[in-house]
């Protein structure tokens, strides 16, 4: 083989890689357009606490589902069998079985969650969405092979199109019932769809149910880390949901939604490139030694996170407009919060686009042990705090929370040869500049910090 033939399949996945990017990125800035028009409406027919009560609602199903997450899509990506019709089936049926017990399990928990929180619409709710989720269990393979293939542009389009149809049913429905049922009304409705279309992609070879030794073997042999992994994920990532919905109450609560939904719009699109994108392309690469692995991936990481910055410093010194003008009075204490909470990212930002590199090689623990961490630290810190500093004190914390995972996992990459702690220092230096250029210009030109309002829009209102 020569050198033109060798280089030729790397090329194909570089360009493949690319326009993926590109339909994410575009997807996901059209997907934010329309979830923040859809949430303006929304925010005006409901009121903040039936935020809050639906936000405690789902945080107790997603810990369920991650408790029990036994990286059925990952197994797919990563594996050599993945256009073997037994090794897809097998996964499928996994998955309904799977979606069937989490079912169960949710509606064992809703009494005992309405109890804790003193809120009685959560005995019903959890076990609602328990049941809401079993036919999303029948969801085809067929998009699951679309992401390992960097296939995106009919994922993109279907997302788009689920969401559209799910927001236009949830807003139809919240003007006539105001409550929260209207919510998981236009959820399920997006739900079915998605499941229809993903099957009609694959009707010339349907899922059938199979339960082949060898393939629940692979996948629970490689889901193990996995779902030590994915438990102390929620742990780690929904402790704030849990603790601050105990201390506060749900208007609050609500409020804090509404400024952690629009600070996590950067780690969303970091994190969907991560896994609709980076994670198959490294597992492409896999083969490789760590020191031509972690080559692979430097540069283009490098102008990714440049660009990442320069979002992140515009929308933690500016995104407070966006609740002054789009959002009434309920919510203006959002304001404060969103700066102090998108520049919490950043950590989280810089490791999911090397986290992947530990995955592809085999080693999920060091994911597992700095999610442990995070959620040691958010358990410690988190009451504390609020009772030192109160709200203020309770946002930083949260703010600060990934710092203990990014430490852990760079351990593991530096062991494994895999480490990007020197441009992660020299991206981290930029953003500073960045920030302290646009907080110049801000105070300059007479609006005060982020979180204060300008008496212009005072006028407004």
């Amino acid at each position: 083989m020569n050198e033109k033939d060798a280089l030729e399949p790397e090329v194909k996945h570089k360009k493949r890689a690319i326009e993926a990017a590109s339909f994410i990125v575009i997807g996901f800035g059209l997907a934010q357009v329309i979830r923040l028009a859809g949430n303006i409406v929304l925010t005006r027919l409901l009121v903040p606490e039936i935020f809050g009560i639906l936000t405690i609602a789902r945080v107790f199903f997603v810990g369920i589902a991650l408790f029990s997450d036994i990286g059925l899509e990952p197994s797919i990506i990563r594996s050599e069998r993945a256009g073997d019709p037994s090794f897809l089936n097998t996964a499928w049926t996994m998955q309904i079985i799977r979606n069937v017990i989490l079912a169960i399990i949710a509606a064992l928990l809703g009494r005992p969650a309405s109890l804790i929180y003193k809120e009685p619409s959560l005995a019903i709710l959890i076990p609602v969405i328990g049941l809401m989720n079993i036919p999303d269990g029948f969801r085809s393979t067929s998009l699951v092979l679309m992401d390992r293939e960097l296939n995106q542009e009919k994922i993109t389009l279907i997302e788009l199109a689920v969401q559209v149809v799910s927001l236009v049913c949830m807003i139809v429905a919240a003007y006539f019932m105001r409550n929260v049922w209207a919510l998981l009304i236009g959820e399920f409705v997006g739900m079915l769809l998605r499941i229809v279309w993903s099957h009609l992609l694959n009707a010339s070879r349907p899922n059938r149910l199979v339960l082949e030794r060898a393939a629940v073997k692979e996948i629970l042999s490689f889901g193990k880390w996995i779902l030590v992994s994915t438990a102390l994920t929620f742990l780690a990532s929904q402790s704030d949901r849990f603790i601050l919905g105990k201390l506060f109450s749900m208007r609050w609560f609500g409020v804090y939604g509404v400024a952690v939904t629009l600070a996590e719009l950067p780690k969303q699109i970091i994190g969907r490139l991560n896994s609709k994108v980076i994670y198959p392309l490294i597992s492409k690469y896999a083969h490789l030694s760590h020191e031509e692995l972690r080559e692979k991936m430097s540069k283009p990481r490098w102008p990714l996170l440049l660009a990442i910055a320069a979002i992140l410093s515009c929308f933690a010194c500016f995104g407070d407009f966006f609740i002054y003008l789009l959002y009434d009075e309920r919510y203006r204490a959002a304001a404060w919060m969103l700066p102090i909470l998108v520049f919490g990212m950043w950590p989280l930002i810089l490791l999911s686009t090397n986290e992947g590199c530990l995955l592809a090689i085999g080693k999920p623990k060091y994911s597992a042990m700095g999610n442990l961490a995070k959620f040691v630290f958010m358990i410690v810190a988190l009451p504390l705090a609020n009772k030192l500093g109160g709200e203020f004190g309770a946002i930083l914390v949260i703010a600060a929370n990934d710092i203990p995972s990014y430490i852990i996992l760079n351990v593991g990459l530096v062991k494994e040869r895999l480490s990007f702690l020197k441009q992660d220092a020299w991206l981290t230096l930029i953003l500073i500049a960045i920030t302290a250029v646009l907080l110049g210009l801000r105070m300059l030109i007479g609006i005060g910090m982020p979180g204060q309002m300008p008496q212009f829009l005072h006028l407004l209102h």
